[in-house]
């Protein structure tokens, strides 16, 4: 029986701790900031501006709506996130689409508006890192953030390809392919000569006359990937 006394005590005195130590939250909108500030810390709560909207009805700069609501118990300390108001919509959304990141984020700033969320897609034919799309559209009327959204096309990314093996076969021929292709010709060297001598100590051989130059060694190696345009070197022997 004592047990029992002394374990719905703890409860008891457990459940008092906790509503202690709850406020109820009071009412800030139409408040300005300093004052919604104010009377939070006040309640023991904290304030954060999380979103700013237009609005007809609240004056700019005060507080538009608030979470929690007013009169909700919460924790002391507590985090009350509000929404400011930017008052009446008097400006006009401009047209993004086909600009630059850059000069689409000048050109709403100037305006006193911000970029929201930036969404990327490859699209074919498009000029890259270009505007799309956005929202809200052009010249809207209707809207209750200053936040554009926008679309932009993807960085392009050059084709890229697997190199083949040129090697064993003639440098007049792999060029002709090369530059059909699109590739370039870089440098070629002559392998040298002790590299392509039978055995080590003999005499190196004059290379024939009027003899073909063979690829022997290739750069980038076969199997690699490379990009279009790209230049490919060669080591030849004859």
């Amino acid at each position: 029986m004592l047990v029992l006394v002394a374990m719905s005590s703890a409860l008891m005195a457990m459940r008092f701790a906790i509503h202690g130590r709850e406020v109820a939250v009071p009412k800030l909108v139409g408040m300005s900031l300093q004052q919604a500030e104010s009377a939070a810390h006040a309640a023991g709560l904290m304030l954060s501006v999380q979103n700013r909207f237009y609005s007809s009805e609240i004056a700019e700069g005060k507080v538009l709506s608030q979470v929690p609501l007013p009169g909700e118990k919460v924790r002391s300390g507590w985090v009350v996130r509000v929404a400011q108001s930017l008052g009446p919509q008097n400006t006009t959304i401009p047209d993004l689409v086909g600009q630059s990141p850059r000069a689409a984020e000048i050109n709403v700033r100037r305006r006193g508006l911000e970029v929201g969320s930036v969404a990327v897609t490859e699209v074919r034919d498009a000029n890259s890192e270009e505007i799309l799309a956005q929202s809200p559209a052009a010249n809207a009327t209707v809207f209750v953030s200053p936040r554009i959204s926008v679309l932009i096309a993807a960085p392009s990314v050059p084709q890229q390809y697997v190199m083949p093996s040129f090697i064993g076969k003639k440098l007049s021929e792999v060029s002709a392919q090369l530059e059909e292709a699109g590739f370039k010709l870089g440098e070629v060297s002559d392998l040298p000569v002790a590299a392509v001598s039978p055995e080590a100590g003999d005499p190196p051989k004059p290379a024939s006359i009027g003899a073909p130059a063979i690829v022997v060694k290739q750069n980038p190696a076969p199997g690699q990937k490379v990009s279009a345009g790209a230049t490919i070197s060669f080591q030849i022997a004859h």
